[in-house]
């Protein structure tokens, strides 16, 4: 019975033991791989800061020469947009002024064409005469056509004043063609008044026989000194 018993403590004591070198050994296996965890962390920590210490550093120069070289570039680009801007200011006046220099020229050439157009018709009203029958100071259908344009042209052009010359042909006594030349030049300004020509604006004056416009004694040049003439005063 006694040994039997001493076959059973012998039996337990060895489980027991078992079991504590396996507890024992599973500790040490947990505390090894805690270990090793720490160590590769430290040395992944590690590395990271070898890679930082190998990447260069900006240097606070090296920031200040790209400031200055981005300032340099701004002001370059500003100088050229004010150039342009300038350039095409200039190019604009220079237009205006070509198209300010065309329109003067124009106008001035508009001027003297109208000046030349003015000269021409004061010329044709100066050298268009009307002419009378003999011995006669009303007015024909001529003299009627030609006293309408000289009308017309008077009441455009209001601030100017005429004098009609009354003329006769040789025929006659020169007191009797100074009468005659009289009625001929009235006769021309009643109708220009008639026809709305201010009568201050007029005025006649009569030559008789003393200024023929053909010296001939025949009747194609009796016929051209039977007029009356006008004159722009």
């Amino acid at each position: 019975m006694v040994k039997r018993l001493s076959v059973y403590l012998l039996v337990f004591g060895l489980i027991v033991s078992f079991s504590l070198f396996l507890n024992a050994c599973t500790k040490k296996a947990v505390i090894g791989e805690g270990i090793e965890k720490r160590e590769e962390a430290a040395k992944a920590e590690e590395k990271v800061k070898e890679e930082l210490k190998g990447e260069p550093k900006v240097s606070q120069p090296l920031k200040s020469e790209e400031a200055d070289k981005a300032a340099t570039e701004a002001q370059l680009r500003e100088e050229e947009l004010k150039k342009q801007r300038e350039r095409e200011e200039a190019a604009i006046k220079e237009e205006a002024a070509i198209k300010e220099e065309a329109a003067i020229k124009e106008e001035a050439a508009r001027k003297e064409d109208a000046a030349k157009r003015e000269a021409s018709v004061r010329e044709e009203f100066e050298n268009t005469d009307i002419h009378f029958d003999f011995d006669q100071f009303s007015l024909t259908n001529e003299a009627r056509e030609i006293l309408a344009k000289k009308s017309s042209w008077l009441q455009g052009h209001t601030d100017l004043k005429i004098k009609i010359e009354g003329h006769c042909d040789e025929r006659g006594s020169n007191e009797y063609n100074m009468a005659l030349g009289e009625r001929r030049a009235d006769s021309a300004m009643k109708y220009l008044v008639t026809a709305g020509v201010e009568a201050s604006r007029v005025s006649t004056i009569s030559y008789g026989e003393e200024k023929p416009l053909d010296p001939g004694h025949n009747e194609d040049a009796w016929a051209k000194n039977r007029r009356a003439h006008f004159k722009i005063e």
